[in-house]
């Protein structure tokens, strides 16, 4: 039976969270990094030494054999403390969840312990110049050779590829298919020669690296692939509710700071003699946020524990997906009206959460996919 209560064992992980961000991550420092456009790898370490990598990991690769709802609550509150999603939610969804589901026994076994400890994060180099949503179109070409694979080919909007240890990379392998027949998913090392990463500026997100890969003639070995050859595409499509329900559940986080912000700020701002909080227009705005903000959180437990059970959940990842992300830009557009000039300067987080909530529509396949993915789930 679904229950929302947090165990123990939960709370008290939450509560390290907590700790952690306020001692190492503290808004000021979150505001720098966000200036600097740069990740704060300095977490890493920091957030292995407390467990947060290995919470997904089975205790036979040296996890702690956590289910998917421990996941999901750390991530809200990784966010709504001071994103780091790029950091926590890419490695797990794309890099742990991936091995789990298609890696071979050695992948498992050589890389999960180091996941855990904090040395290996992993990048998704699925999207290309002319392959987003549709990731069919997939021209990045791996060839057999005498080494194991050459890889030739370019990827674009690939998060954290510059400092991941690995990528995640999605071939074809077939030569003359098309669409998602064909498609393989190769463990490629960033080290590896060949490689030429660049980092992309962009809207928001300004402590995640976004980035362009080309690859040229870039040897891997044949124990690179990931899952059988030419079944990658299939592969990759029982992952991908990991990706959307960790993005889900940082639209939450994020989306409850908003909603605190702007209670604070309804609270401390007098207009005309009394707080701006005590105006109807105010406490409806506020209202409506909460209220947007608890409905997208009870689809992510929803979805987290359909993922924690083993259940079938296609539909549900796209639809929790689809609300956390769209009520993530909704909210935070409220939010920057109730705080007004204020949200408006860079000293503020609002302003951040603003600009980082454009992505989501889109990030994790856009949400018109997700509506046709819940449109054929329901038989349309």
């Amino acid at each position: 039976m679904f229950d929302f209560a947090i165990d123990a064992e939960d709370q008290a992980i939450l509560d390290t969270v907590d700790r952690m961000m306020a001692r190492h991550l503290p808004p000021e420092k979150i505001r720098e990094c966000d200036a600097a456009h740069q990740p704060p790898l300095f977490m890493r370490p920091i957030m292995a030494d407390a467990g947060l990598f290995a919470l997904a990991i089975p205790e036979q690769y040296g996890g702690l054999g956590r289910d998917w709802r421990t996941v999901a609550l750390v991530k809200e509150r990784l966010a709504y403390r001071g994103e780091l999603g790029g950091i926590f939610g890419v490695t797990v969804s794309f890099g742990i969840a991936s091995l789990l589901a298609y890696g071979s026994e050695a992948q498992k076994r050589s890389l999960l312990p180091a996941i855990a400890a904090g040395h290996a994060a992993f990048a998704l180099a699925l999207t290309e110049p002319g392959a987003g949503s549709d990731a069919g179109a997939i021209t990045t070409r791996a060839q057999r050779c005498d080494e194991g694979w050459r890889v030739n080919g370019a990827k674009i909007w690939i998060s954290n590829a510059d400092w991941s240890e690995y990528l995640v990379t999605a071939c074809r392998t077939e030569a003359g298919s098309t669409g998602p027949r064909g498609v393989s998913m190769l463990l490629i090392p960033r080290d590896t020669p060949g490689l030429a990463i660049t980092r992309m500026s962009k809207l928001g997100h300004h402590a995640m690296s976004t980035c362009e890969i080309g690859l040229q003639d870039v040897i891997v070995p044949a124990d690179a692939l990931m899952g059988e050859e030419g079944q990658g595409f299939a592969n990759l499509m029982t992952t991908l509710k990991f990706g959307r329900s960790l993005q889900a559940a940082g639209a939450v986080g994020l989306g409850q700071a908003a909603v605190d912000i702007a209670v604070a700020h309804a609270q401390q701002r007098v207009q005309f003699g009394r707080p701006i909080g005590k105006f109807q227009a105010i406490q409806h705005r506020i209202a409506d946020m909460q209220i947007r903000v608890d409905q997208a959180r009870l689809m992510v437990q929803h979805l987290s524990w359909l993922i924690a059970t083993n259940a079938e959940c296609r539909r549900q990842a796209a639809q929790t997906k689809l609300v956390a992300s769209e009520m993530l830009w909704d909210v935070s557009d409220l939010g920057m009206r109730v705080l007004a000039s204020a949200g408006y300067d860079d000293e503020n987080p609002m302003q951040r959460i603003w600009r980082d909530s454009r992505l989501l529509v889109f990030g994790e396949g856009t949400n018109d996919i997700q509506r046709n993915i819940i449109a054929k789930e329901l038989g349309l």
